[in-house]
């Protein structure tokens, strides 16, 4: 068994894997989608199931993100 081999296939998934993840956990997150972030984390999919939840589950929701006026920065 090679391990510089196997290194070099490794190396290739966590390349292919973790941007991936990191953005479907972002949005999971952003989302407030707890279940899926907790899924997202734990499952290991080869970035199938984070590929699915960016493009299918994801795409159908928007974060509102609240605008602060000048009087709720001063107090």
């Amino acid at each position: 068994m090679e391990l510089s081999g196997n290194i070099g296939i490794i190396l290739l998934i966590l390349a292919w894997t973790l941007p991936w993840k990191g953005v479907a956990l972002w949005k999971a997150a952003r989302l407030s989608h707890n279940k899926w972030f907790i899924a997202l984390l734990i499952i290991n999919s080869l970035a199938l199931l984070e590929i699915y939840y960016i493009f299918f589950v994801a795409r159908g929701y928007n974060v509102e993100v609240e605008e602060k006026s000048e009087e709720d920065e001063v107090h």
